[in-house]
């Protein structure tokens, strides 16, 4: 990136002892509207990571969030989150137990954005301890009336849809925090502010991110609407910094693209070796599959009481000999899977559990040790989406050239994704891999 494109990363504030550059990588985009992809090392969307580290990250940038609100310093991590990136033996379990120990809670409405930012969202949601939960989400549902949508510019499937099931839930006079995995010019959470702030003001709204890249004009933008709509918002992340892109990187990047992609030999269509297998979670009555239509904090509490049964459920249907297990989460389904993943790395210590999950995003796939996304799996979309069909991707699950496999693969879908173009594309793409565990989780519908 740094050399064909032109593509800098300058590290800013490190407030929690990371900086820009162990938090992201770079990778191209196949979108014409934004040439290059921020990889994060925390997100576990593109790349396979600790799921423990997930969390524990995701709640870290809550306790900024809840520390903002509380107008107290927040706790630091230490050295926890570095070691973590760096995979030091311990450092993930750690920081996700230090960012759990109990704190005050906060009431406060927390809106994640789809199909990213889901999981990050609830993590921010469950560190504030009080918060109602709502992701956006891109999946029209029966039986919900919109209470609001909008566009994100830049993104390769823009529209959001605001599907709460108790609009009164959300519509509250308490602190609004919009949780991205990144803040690039935040146009698109100001837009969604000021939208918001028409139906029902609020005194206080707080924008989290992993990274915040924004640059003074950005910053003042977001000063100029606090003093129009009267009043405050601030913004936390984990690390600031800033991308330095050249004028013509769209044309750039789309002429590298193209030629990567003729050299490149994608293992996307070998036939399945191994087999599939489903697993009954027995997934708890009443307990949404997720924040698309809201999640409580009792929700959190259910689920925390049985996610290592479950968990257990999964690790008995691995059978013996595994050491590196993938749990694979479905598009804007990255919570539930990210808290069994979590579970089944405190369950099985000698193993080596990953978390990630597909996406409807195109990324160029380059295998080198200095990119971020060594290797792409592509398959039709599996749950009829509302904008027609389309290629979907999971990327970072086939090994790449220098890296080692996963042993097993567990796949975790909401049940309206359980259909017949799962099996024969994303099931039969992994099943090329290892053996395929797969775990339905029910969807929440409608009356």
């Amino acid at each position: 990136m740094a050399s064909r494109l032109g593509v800098r990363l300058t590290d800013g504030p490190r407030p929690v002892g990371a900086g820009l550059a162990d938090l992201v990588g770079l990778a191209v985009r196949r979108n014409p509207r934004r040439a290059h992809l921020l990889v994060s090392a925390v997100l576990g969307k593109h790349v396979p990571t600790d799921p423990r580290l997930v969390y524990g990250a995701g709640r870290l940038l809550g306790e900024l969030v809840r520390a903002r609100l509380r107008g107290e310093a927040p706790s630091r991590p230490g050295s926890l989150l570095a070691d973590a990136l760096l995979d030091v033996p311990g450092a993930a379990a750690g920081l996700r137990d230090l960012m759990r120990t109990p704190r005050v809670p906060v009431e406060a409405v927390v809106l994640g954005y789809a199909e990213t930012a889901t999981a990050l969202g609830h993590s921010v949601a469950d560190a504030l301890g009080g918060a109602y939960y709502l992701h956006s989400t891109r999946r029209p549902v029966a039986g919900f009336a919109m209470y609001g949508g909008f566009e994100e510019e830049h993104s390769h499937a823009t529209s959001h849809l605001l599907l709460p099931a108790d609009p009164a839930a959300f519509d509250r006079d308490v602190p609004v925090v919009l949780v991205d995995d990144e803040l690039s010019t935040g146009r698109t959470v100001l837009n969604t502010i000021e939208a918001l702030h028409a139906v029902r003001p609020r005194g206080h709204y707080v924008l989290a991110a992993l990274v915040d890249l924004r640059g003074p004009a950005d910053r003042a933008r977001m000063d100029d609407l606090a003093a129009r709509l009267g009043t405050r918002i601030d913004a936390v992340a984990l690390a600031g910094g800033q991308v330095d892109l050249p004028e013509d990187i769209l044309a750039t990047g789309e002429a590298l693209a193209a030629d990567l992609s003729a050299r490149t030999v994608l293992p996307e269509e070998a036939a399945g070796a191994f087999g599939v297998t489903r697993l009954g979670l027995e997934w708890p009555p009443g307990l949404p599959d997720g924040g698309r239509h809201g999640f409580l904090p009792g929700h959190r509490a259910l689920l925390e009481k049985e996610q290592a049964r479950m968990a257990d459920a999964v690790a008995a249907g691995l059978g013996a000999g595994a050491s590196r297990v993938l749990v694979l989460g479905f598009e804007e389904l990255m919570y539930a899977p990210l808290r069994l993943a979590e579970a089944l790395a405190d369950a099985l210590p000698g193993v080596d559990v990953r978390y990630s999950t597909t996406t409807r995003s195109p990324v160029l796939a380059m295998d080198d040790p200095g990119y971020a996304i060594r290797t792409r799996l592509a398959f039709p979309a599996h749950d009829d989406p509302a904008d027609g069909p389309g290629e979907r991707y999971a990327y970072n699950v086939a090994p790449a050239s220098d890296q080692p496999g996963f042993d097993r693969i567990v796949v975790v879908v909401d049940d309206i994704g359980d259909t017949p173009q799962l099996a024969t594309g994303l099931l039969e793409r992994l099943r090329a891999l290892a053996p395929v565990l797969v775990a339905v989780v029910p969807a929440r519908r409608g009356t």
